[in-house]
């Protein structure tokens, strides 16, 4: 038997999995899509109800920032003297920070939650293009 599954019993060793499994900012997945109308974040926060999750937007309306706390199972008298043999789920504060595109109204944002899925919905304005000016070239005379 080799020194790693020793050291890690059956399991397959894998760095990076092992990474995201405790650390709660990478165990947040969430998606960013773009629609006509908005920009829609969705996040995977199973096990949290929508008290445990904070939606903001920060930095005078440029970024997205979605934060919670996975509490601890409470000990008491029904379950302290459980043994744990494995623990694979993710506890502790997570964090995440998404930089909004100039086209986002944040002053709109609108948050929904169920069955553990936040939606964030971010409206889109219209940004206005630059309007080209165009300069007419004078002509010097007696510079021939």
């Amino acid at each position: 038997m080799s020194l790693i599954s020793q050291l890690c019993g059956d399991e397959i060793f894998d760095p990076f999995l092992s990474m995201i499994n405790k650390c709660p900012v990478l165990n947040t997945p969430t998606d960013w899509k773009e629609t006509p109308d908005a920009h829609i974040f969705v996040s995977d926060l199973p096990g949290l109800k929508k008290e445990q999750v904070t939606v903001e937007v920060v930095d005078e309306g440029k970024v997205l920032q979605i934060s919670g706390d996975r509490k601890n199972e409470e000990i008491s008298e029904d379950n302290k003297n459980d043994k744990w043999h494995h623990v694979e789920r993710c506890r502790g504060k997570f964090l995440r920070r998404f930089r909004l595109p100039g086209n986002a109204k944040s002053d709109e944002v609108k948050a929904s939650m169920e069955n553990g899925v936040l939606v964030v919905t971010v409206p889109k304005q219209e940004v206005k293009k630059p309007e080209k000016k165009v300069i007419e070239i004078e002509e010097i005379k007696g510079s021939e």
